[in-house]
């Protein structure tokens, strides 16, 4: 049995990873690592208030956590100690938490190393934010997407009238804009592409056309 096969999709707010990252596991037959999953399930599993706790006191909790993976492209099942994380993290309240916690070094620590062994023992898509350059450096396939800020507002404006929920596209403009900002300019893994990855400007592509540059690179 060979090395796992790991690719990483990294990339700023709205460019679509997340769609991405599933449909090139399913071309691929392997899982698909949603990293944001795992934030939101450590706050969720830890609870409200947890990020204020003392350092000693989170490392002792996170000892016992244990993730394992099944499944392929968008049927794939992140598990957290035997059991599957399902909607119960998906509320807006557990995503507060989760940005909360994903704030503490002791947090990010865990998390990457808990990654890196999901990495070691199976292949597997992931994407996020830091994938190809904190997470696994030496993936030997790397992507960065991008897309112009007007082109992910205009993505994510479709995206909200789909789901018959209220949208305004100045609004979702500048809040991109704002997150793109946060992300590239933070202390800790700020948002870039990693040096040997493969640049994927997707502002004048369709999903079909951006999955077959993916998956042309990987062959």
């Amino acid at each position: 049995m060979g090395n796992p096969l790991i690719v990483t999709i990294d990339g700023p707010a709205g460019v679509g990873k997340s769609t991405m990252a599933k449909r090139l596991a399913r071309l691929l037959s392997i899982p698909y690592l949603d990293t944001g999953a795992m934030f939101r399930s450590v706050a969720w599993k830890l609870g409200k208030g947890a990020w204020e706790w003392p350092e000693a006191r989170l490392e002792e909790a996170l000892a016992d956590f244990e993730y394992a993976l099944s499944g392929v492209g968008e049927d794939s099942v992140l598990s957290l100690n035997g059991t599957p994380i399902g909607d119960e993290i998906r509320t807006e309240e557990v995503g507060m938490w989760a940005s909360n916690v994903a704030t503490l070094p002791v947090i990010r620590t865990f998390l990457k190393h808990a990654q890196q062994a999901l990495g070691a023992k199976y292949s597997l898509v992931a994407e996020g934010r830091d994938m190809g350059t904190v997470i696994f450096p030496d993936a030997p396939h790397k992507f960065f997407l991008d897309a112009s800020v007007d082109e992910r507002a205009r993505r994510r404006f479709l995206q909200l009238r789909e789901m018959d929920k209220p949208a305004d596209l100045g609004a979702l403009k500048e809040q991109i804009a704002k997150r793109d900002d946060q992300d590239r300019n933070r202390a800790v893994a700020p948002l870039k592409a990693a040096s040997d990855a493969a640049v994927i400007d997707t502002t004048d592509m369709d999903r079909d056309q951006v999955l077959a540059a993916l998956k042309e690179a990987v062959a």
